[in-house]
């Protein structure tokens, strides 16, 4: 273990470095579907990291995948990366030099659905690692009524993706991450094992993968527990001038009971001004909607926050009742008088409404521009400060897109896992600076941007703040030590028990590829 540790700790490039025999390799996976055609592997969502690998597989099985890293296994420099739907930031899933693995040409490999300990427990559906999100809600809503408990707000994401990662949305505070709601993956370890794991069978590498940034195996399986799925939605959108009253209102919504509260609580920072971008235009729900600033204290700052909330129900349910309960749980609330947004929606609209985002963006040609994101998670010791420094200073003109801030709950998450979250309180933000910037000259060079996002992040460690990237990227050993704290010494210990040769993921940068071929019986 010391050795391994030294390894690390010497520095060595983490990328697969180019030998006469990487070539044979290829050659040598004789069936599978390979493509040296490399250029969308070299390149993703964040748009400003690029890296082409040796090859892409487009594997169709774990026994493909199981292949293609013993191959790697047995060279002496190749890695190899899982890459999903391609939405990494800062090349977390490219291998420079080495095999990218195209998990989306599993996307229909596995869809099953069951029950735990027979019919009477709880339900959930098998589904492969490389499909969308969006499929699993349109599967699971459209065969069988039911739902996965947790999402991210944008479903165009790999299941395998998120539950390396976490999987964050507005119903988290409830359910937990999505990384809480899986009793059983298939994983693929980089020894080139295929290995079924759970909280009982093989438990290790099941905590270590949820969470692992792809560092332990690959995710080819996953069984995600559902629910009854609602059919319809009443969205809601409430509107502050002060962040004091904002984290009031949603840290008490959040720390409501089940079936007391609303199902989904989320929130944004948005511009106190005009701009179509960042500021009022960005709050209405409905384009019949309009936002007047006639109704805003005459003492607001420069920034605003919406509270962001859903309540879920069935078409059963009486309007008047729904009503009841909505403005009892309102009434409690706040915000500025008469600026108040909602819509009914249905259900699969409701969970798909970034995917209208996404087609406008398109249009607008930003999609494709670069996106340095933020993502981070603050202890609610530290929130208040981080609003006064940040939201009202640094980024008080807005960023181009959204800036998302909410609460969630640490009790929801498995310290078991390999996901790191601040650990001074139970209530913790997210906070998530979401970029939509087009290019120069229209818009800033996306290193100024990212030289902005590091002094943030200086800030935070400069004041003693407890938090955690979220989608983590460091580009030195010093900040992954710290972001895994005390248990740097398990990250290590399972790392070098699952993939002792450091061939997975290496655009993560944490580990080293050992310079020497992994024999494999």
């Amino acid at each position: 273990m010391i050795a391994y540790l030294e390894h690390f700790v010497h520095g060595n490039d983490a990328e697969s470095r180019q030998d006469d025999t990487d070539g044979d390799v290829v050659s040598s996976l004789d069936g599978l579907e390979i493509t040296t055609a490399t250029a969308s592997a070299g390149k993703d969502f964040g748009g400003t990291k690029f890296s082409k690998p040796l090859a892409v597989v487009r594997p169709s099985s774990a026994v493909d995948i199981a292949r293609a890293v013993r191959a790697a296994a047995a060279t002496a420099n190749l890695t190899v990366a899982a890459r999903g739907n391609g939405h990494s930031i800062n090349g977390q899933a490219m291998a420079h030099r080495g095999l990218v693995l195209d998990m989306r040409a599993m996307e229909n490999h596995c869809f099953r659905f069951g029950a735990e300990n027979g019919s009477g427990g709880l339900r959930y559906v098998d589904v492969p690692g490389g499909a969308l999100w969006e499929d699993v809600l349109k599967r699971c809503v459209s065969q069988f009524g039911l739902a996965p408990r947790s999402w991210t707000d944008y479903l165009g994401l790999t299941v395998g993706g998120t539950l390396s990662n976490g999987g964050v949305s507005g119903q988290a505070f409830r359910y937990g991450p999505q990384t809480a709601n899986v009793t059983e993956m298939e994983v693929v370890t980089g020894r080139g094992e295929t290995v079924i794991c759970s909280e009982k069978q093989n438990s290790e590498l099941f905590f270590a993968a949820l969470g692992g940034l792809g560092q332990f195996g690959i995710i080819t399986r996953a069984r995600v527990l559902l629910q009854q799925a609602p059919d319809m939605v009443r969205w809601i959108r409430v509107v502050y001038s002060e962040f004091e009253a904002y984290t009031r209102d949603a840290e008490w919504l959040v720390s409501l009971r089940e079936g007391e509260g609303f199902d989904y609580v989320e929130g944004f920072v948005f511009v106190n001004s005009d701009d179509p971008c960042n500021g009022w235009p960005t709050v209405p729900i409905h384009p019949n909607q309009r936002f007047d600033p006639v109704r805003l204290p005459s003492n607001a700052g420069p920034v605003l926050y919406c509270l962001e909330l859903a309540l879920h129900y069935r078409h059963s349910h009486h309007p008047s009742t729904l009503d009841m309960e909505v403005e009892k749980l309102v009434g409690r609330l706040r915000f500025v008088e008469g600026v108040k947004f909602e819509v009914d929606v249905s259900y699969m609209e409701f969970l798909l409404r970034v995917k209208r985002v996404e087609e406008e963006a398109k249009v607008k040609g930003i999609w494709d521009a670069p996106h340095p994101w933020l993502n981070m998670f603050i202890s609610k010791s530290n929130i208040a400060e981080f609003d006064r420094e940040v939201f009202k200073k640094i980024i008080k003109n807005g960023v181009g897109g959204p800036i998302l801030v909410y609460p969630l709950l640490r009790s929801k998450w498995d310290s078991r896992h390999s996901v790191m979250v601040p650990e001074s309180s139970n209530i913790f933000y997210i906070v998530a600076l979401l970029r939509f910037v087009p290019a120069p000259p229209k818009g800033p060079h996306a290193e100024i941007l990212v030289a902005q996002n590091n002094a943030i992040i200086q800030l935070c460690y400069n004041r003693g703040f407890d938090f955690k990237l979220y989608l983590p990227h460091y580009n030195s050993q010093e900040n992954w030590m710290r972001h895994f704290g005390d248990k740097w010494t398990r990250f290590i210990d399972r790392k070098a028990n699952f993939d002792p040769l450091a061939l997975l993921a290496p655009g993560q940068k944490i580990f080293s590829r050992i310079p020497q071929p992994l024999s494999i019986t």
